[in-house]
């Protein structure tokens, strides 16, 4: 996979640069001394070149960096690692804004790498080619193995182009305990991480098969994340396409997702949250959790969900936490969906246990209210449509259906379970809600584009 084309974005030359604005300098000071000395009949030969003014000189603009001038080839066979990490040097301590290239026409593999900031300015990272993750997984034998492409206290970063991000998870997922309980459970690598980088930008460009997840937020404020294209196969293990960690102020939307597993998954300690306007399918639909594994503590709230289309996929909008945790999930709201062959449309399941061994009840747990779930119609793949089972000891307060229009593919009836489940509804709900009261006082504040405060 060497180069196919000419690229859309050329590379800079520094060569051609530095004599351009010799020459520049050279025009100018010979114009000057002709003016200077007023020589007659020169002053129509000599012009300054149309094409450069003293605006434009004093105009901030980006700093190209293009990776092939530091040594990579884009063969999609040599390691051009250390021509990114170089890149990246020079554009992170530049005193201006600075954009790295990796042109279109080339597959870059790159093994393991860290992006560490902070930078002295703005950075743009413009993908137009591939970058391309070994193969074999024993490249990582001693390093971190969740990590490849790996951000680091990076702000004001933008990440666009167009191009392509392969993790080539394959191999990966053969190992995996998921796909063979005999194989011990490893962690994977996650193909983008960002690890408490602010003012974030991530825009157009495809990732594809990673390792396990695909775009990671951990520790992250201020992210917006926009028209991108994420791709793996339906039983790829643990390939979350975007997942959000103890983050805040995170937009997301325009992203057309398919994998094996959740398309965007909300945890530990993150809040004012927006998704909008999201493909997704094949996959886990869109879920807030897993919480409170191992008895730990969480902490989600003020996440709206506005526009999505879910298809094929084994939950829709879901809410999952282990038994025995501590925190809270409250101020969500699911609005404007349409499911399409679901096969858990609506659940929230308190008793989630993702574990070869069972899990008992416990006292504690995760605190789930103010809770709604607005205008979500289409077709369940199974009977039951809506699933709310939460605590015995901690139940769900202040739930709220709203316009709810869920039949079946086969033309049977739906229905709705609910245990230690309270709340309210409003329009016309099919199935039938389960509440065992429909008290207004119950109802929560619904998140809208109008009301909600982030």
């Amino acid at each position: 996979m060497g180069k196919m084309g000419s690229s859309s974005i050329s590379c800079f030359n520094f060569s051609s640069y530095f004599t351009s604005i010799t020459l520049f300098a050279s025009l100018y000071s010979i114009y000057f001394v002709l003016i200077s000395a007023n020589v007659s009949g020169f002053e129509s030969l000599i012009q300054l070149p149309t094409s450069v003014s003293l605006r434009n000189t004093t105009h901030k603009s980006q700093t190209p960096f293009c990776v092939n001038d530091f040594g990579a080839i884009g063969d999609g066979i040599t390691d051009d690692t250390n021509s990114f990490k170089d890149a990246w040097h020079m554009a992170c301590n530049s005193p201006s804004q600075a954009k790295i290239v990796i042109p279109g026409g080339y597959s870059f593999l790159v093994r393991p790498i860290n992006f560490a900031g902070p930078c002295r300015s703005k950075v743009t990272l413009r993908i137009e080619g591939t970058i391309l993750a070994p193969k074999d997984p024993a490249v990582w034998d001693g390093l971190n193995p969740r990590k490849w492409i790996y951000f680091v206290k990076v702000k004001h970063l933008t990440i666009e182009g167009g191009g392509i991000i392969n993790g080539m998870g394959q191999e990966w997922w053969a190992k995996s305990c998921k796909v063979n309980r005999t194989n011990p459970c490893h962690h994977a690598p996650t193909a983008l991480t960002f690890h408490r980088c602010n003012n974030l930008k991530v825009r157009k460009i495809k990732i594809f098969n990673s390792q396990q997840m695909h775009l990671a937020f951990t520790d992250c404020k201020h992210v917006s994340v926009s028209h991108l294209v994420v791709l793996a196969p339906a039983d790829s293990p643990n390939t979350d396409a975007i997942h959000i960690s103890s983050s805040t102020q995170v937009n997301i939307k325009d992203c057309t997702i398919g994998t094996g597993d959740d398309c965007i998954s909300i945890v530990g300690n993150s809040s004012r949250i927006k998704v909008k306007n999201v493909v997704c399918g094949p996959g886990h639909g869109i879920s807030i959790g897993s919480l409170g594994k191992s008895n730990s503590r969480s902490q989600v709230y003020n996440v709206h969900v506005n526009g999505a289309s879910i298809s094929n996929t084994e939950n829709g909008v879901r809410i999952k936490t282990w038994q025995g945790g501590s925190g809270f999930v409250r101020k969500v709201t699911f609005e404007n969906i349409w499911m399409e062959n679901v096969s858990n449309p609506i659940i929230i399941d308190q008793y989630y246990c993702d574990s070869t061994k069972p899990c008992s009840n416990k006292t504690s747990n995760i605190r789930i209210d103010n809770i709604s779930f607005v205008g979500i119609k289409g077709t369940s793949a199974t009977e039951k449509a809506i699933t709310i089972a939460c605590s015995d000891s901690c139940p769900c307060r202040k739930l709220y259906l709203e316009d709810i229009q869920l039949t079946s593919l086969s033309g049977d009836p739906t229905t709705s379970f609910c245990w230690q489940a309270y709340g309210s509804t409003s329009g016309l709900n099919y199935p039938p809600p389960c509440f065992p009261c429909n008290d207004s006082i119950l109802q929560p504040t619904v998140l809208s584009n109008r009301s909600q405060s982030f």
